[in-house]
């Protein structure tokens, strides 16, 4: 390879990779268990219920019976700025959560912005439902 084409490739190669810009909810580490019968999660036994938890993800967790896909789980940060770690909040009925700091809001469903100025959906994770826990993870 001649050098005119080595620098052609560097340059694509190193113009390809983005610097990460602060604009995705960042990864860490879930996992999150509790007894599937715990009084606390009691709402996601119907369809449409939600229940929120503090202390796990970025912002939190929002677990969420979504009917016919069973249980789905995703990071309170709001992909909106979410260096603000801004927390969304359940909208009654629970079918969407607001960003209470852009107004932003997301379908539960999928996660989906349905509310400018979201544009990005919120960060999903894993549920594993058994008859004995419910249990998100990443």
């Amino acid at each position: 390879m001649n050098l005119r084409n080595l620098s052609v490739a560097l340059i694509l190669l190193f113009g390809a990779c983005a610097k990460d810009d602060g604009s995705r909810i960042p990864d860490v580490y879930v996992n999150y268990s509790i007894p599937a019968n715990d009084p606390s999660i009691s709402a996601l036994n119907t369809p449409g219920g939600a229940v929120l938890v503090n202390g796990h993800g970025v912002a939190g967790l929002i677990i969420y019976n979504a009917s016919g896909k069973g249980l789905v789980a995703y990071d309170r940060c709001s992909s909106v700025n979410p260096e603000k770690k801004c927390a969304v909040t359940l909208d009654d009925p629970s079918l969407t959560v607001t960003d209470p700091c852009s107004g932003a809001k997301f379908s539960l469903f999928d996660g989906t912005p349905v509310k400018a100025p979201a544009v990005r959906s919120l960060k999903q994770y894993q549920v594993i439902k058994t008859s004995l826990f419910v249990q998100v993870i990443n």
